[in-house]
């Protein structure tokens, strides 16, 4: 596998991710931001932030899955969270828990959350990006 996870010490284990990813591959993949749209392109989970994490995640699986990568070969998440406040961070990690229960992710890779004003269609309100590395 081509991604190390590591919580060096002296960096807080938040629980949530790790701090680094030590990455050995030599293929680079970047997944552009997948954001809470079903396969024929409707928004999922309307106002609901932990179903539209959910679908997030699933989506950048598939995205992985189509050129033969996994969550596994992750070196790094970006979120981009609308209007975001502490308060939705028990949303976030429920939708990032169901999601990856049900695609068997024990992954945790570095992630950076960014609040955002608005995204692409007024009804997402979030949109993840991901890097990963195959060897």
């Amino acid at each position: 596998m081509p991604i190390n996870l590591v919580n060096p010490d002296g960096v807080p284990d938040n629980g949530l991710y790790h701090h680094v990813a030590v990455a050995s591959g030599s293929k680079l993949i970047f997944v552009a931001g997948q954001v809470a749209s079903g396969a024929d392109g409707a928004v999922v989970g309307g106002g609901d932030l932990a179903a539209q994490v959910e679908q997030c995640y699933l989506n950048v699986a598939s995205a992985l899955a189509g050129v033969g990568a996994t969550f596994a070969d992750v070196a790094k998440l970006t979120v981009y969270l609308v209007d975001w406040t502490p308060e939705k961070m028990g949303s976030f990690v429920e939708g990032r828990e169901r999601a990856m229960t049900a695609l068997g992710i024990d992954h945790a890779p570095p992630l950076t959350g960014i609040g955002v004003a608005a995204l692409a269609e007024p009804d997402l309100l979030v949109e993840i990006e991901a890097t990963a590395v195959l060897d």
